[in-house]
């Protein structure tokens, strides 16, 4: 990662974030504890949401705790389909954000963090 030395931050990463919505904060610990002791993503945000979309021609709101998941952009397919295969909804949101910038140390963390 080349970093600027005037700023101490990266110009481009390997890091990105992922984000992913659960029904209720239970099905969010347990799916954050297992992404992380996957080594699938080093940190795992979660905040209670509320969420309307259109699913099955009904409008619906839905309380929900969405996930932030940090990790590497080559985890990031590991990371979709082990969501996939442990998540509860018949169609999850998987969405990868990538990281442009960040502090070199954290950033080194993310991946020292997301090894296998």
């Amino acid at each position: 990662m080349p970093l600027d030395t005037q700023t101490g931050m990266q110009g481009v990463t390997p890091c990105c974030i992922v984000l992913t919505t659960t029904a209720d904060l239970a099905q969010a610990e347990t799916l954050a504890r297992q992404i992380v002791e996957a080594r699938l993503g080093a940190c795992v945000q979660l905040q209670p949401i509320a969420s309307f979309y259109v699913w099955k021609d009904e409008l619906c709101r839905s309380p929900e705790y969405r996930l932030s998941i940090k990790t590497r952009l080559d985890r990031f397919e590991a990371l979709a389909q082990f969501i996939r295969a442990h998540h509860g909804y018949e169609t999850p949101e998987i969405v990868q954000i990538p990281i442009t910038a960040g502090s070199a140390d954290y950033l080194q963390w993310v991946d020292a963090a997301t090894q296998d």
